[in-house]
């Protein structure tokens, strides 16, 4: 039910937070380095899970308080146990930094897929014997476990308990910046949760937590693929910047030719796609996934204008373009607040395209290449969706069956899509394939 979905979310600001804390930048920290050693791993290894366990103790103990700030008296219990998540998850974050700084995101997509995969199934099971709300905690620790296990046995990395205050200085000094960064961030994009928590009922926070997954599903997906693949590449040509410029924008304009019509797509879908497989009761989620939909539309695009800063080393310069941004997403929340629900994700909305060019104006200073010109380079691909989009409403509008919506508009608006990319000689095409190709096989040229 939706309020499930909204309990859950009433949490999540608490769990991402205390993920930030757990890993302090530090993994990020490993991936810029050069000169890694076995002593900064383990070193990183057992910070992470003493923080953890220090950050459980503490929401263990706050529980009450988190119960009481909601009025929901259910809240106690759900905090202890789906809050094991942070101590599980901490034990893996080494493991995930050195397949990536490896260029190794075959084996890292497997480990996703498979705990993804595994842990959804074991959510359904719960669900249908009525565990309700706990049977999303159920997948959510499933999901957790599995991938630890995973990622265990696959990185072939077996921690040990040495610390090194040395080690713990250096990769802390490039991380605290992260760390800051990232503790704003997930403060940012969960202040939604906690004002919706608050304001309005559960089941509307559910709805828009529902609609939001399912929006990051798609560009999240796309950002993690690239994120991944972009940061340690891009790290490791810091001291060739043109050679790094040149992939940066190769970054950007792939992000945009894939992200711009997904989303697009999953707009114009979304009522047949949440009739289908949420059922009717969901229905008051449709216009808020439309417009999370394009609200998200910049998210690989921003998470790899922030990467190149990193890249360089500059930590700093990630801090303060983040911290430039609360301004505007504050008073836009102060505004839409009152007036309703969709009225806080249409701020959402104008929000995140401001945002885009407060994160590509850096980028545009070191290496000419901001956002005016990124939207120049996406003009191909704009134009290629927005032909796709006049045809998939064409064809979803003669259509009865919501299947048939589906299955028709997405093959349609895909073929449509490259067809008119192809006819425009958008050279992402070829990029993409080499793209996939790469991060199958662990190798980036």
């Amino acid at each position: 039910m939706p309020e499930d979905f909204g309990l859950i979310g009433m949490l999540s600001i608490f769990i991402a937070i205390s993920q930030s804390l757990i890993d302090s930048g530090m993994g990020s920290g490993l991936i810029q380095k050069k000169n890694r050693t076995d002593t900064d791993f383990s070193t990183v290894f057992v910070f992470n899970f003493i923080v953890s366990l220090i950050i459980y103790l503490i929401l263990y103990f706050s529980a009450p308080l988190i119960s009481a700030f909601y009025e929901i008296p259910q809240l106690i219990t759900l905090t202890r146990i789906l809050t094991l998540n942070i101590i599980i998850n901490s034990i893996s974050i080494v493991q995930r930094s050195k397949l990536t700084i490896n260029l190794d995101f075959k084996t890292i997509a497997k480990v996703n897929i498979i705990s993804v995969f595994t842990g959804g199934i074991t959510g359904i099971y719960f669900a249908f014997k009525g565990l309700g709300v706990w049977a999303l905690v159920i997948q959510n620790l499933s999901v957790a476990f599995v991938s630890v296990i995973m990622f265990f046995i696959l990185s072939k990395w077996i921690p040990s308990i040495r610390f090194s205050r040395e080690s713990f200085k250096n990769l802390f000094g490039f991380g605290s910046k992260l760390l800051i960064a990232g503790l704003y961030a997930q403060t940012i994009q969960n202040i939604y949760n906690i004002t919706i928590g608050k304001v309005y009922a559960a089941s509307e926070l559910g709805y828009y937590t529902r609609s939001r997954q399912f929006a990051e599903l798609t560009a999240g997906t796309v950002s993690s693929i690239l994120q991944q693949v972009s940061y340690p590449i891009l790290a490791s040509l810091q001291d060739d910047r043109k050679k790094m410029s040149e992939i940066f924008r190769k970054l950007i304009r792939t992000s945009s030719f894939l992200i711009f019509p997904s989303m697009t797509l999953l707009a114009i879908l979304a009522e047949p796609f949440i009739q289908l497989f949420l059922t009717d009761k969901w229905l008051p989620a449709v216009p808020l996934l439309q417009w999370l939909c394009f609200a998200r539309i910049f998210y690989p695009i921003n998470a790899i204008n922030m990467n190149i800063l990193n890249a360089i080393g500059r930590s700093d310069l990630f801090l303060k373009v983040d911290l430039i941004k609360f301004p505007v997403i504050a008073t836009a929340l102060v505004i839409t607040i009152p007036l309703g629900l969709k009225a806080i994700v249409i701020g959402h909305v104008i929000t995140s395209i401001i945002a885009f060019f407060i994160n590509a104006y850096l980028p545009g200073k070191y290496f000419s290449y901001g956002g005016f010109s990124q939207l120049k380079d996406m003009l191909p691909g704009m134009i290629a969706t927005l032909v796709m989009a006049i045809v998939v409403v064409i064809f979803t509008h003669l259509l009865d069956s919501l299947w048939l919506k589906i299955i028709i508009g997405s093959i349609s608006g895909f073929l449509v899509y490259l067809f008119v990319a192809f006819l425009m000689q958008i050279n992402e095409i070829k990029e993409i394939r080499d793209l996939i190709k790469n991060s199958l096989s662990g190798h980036f040229n």
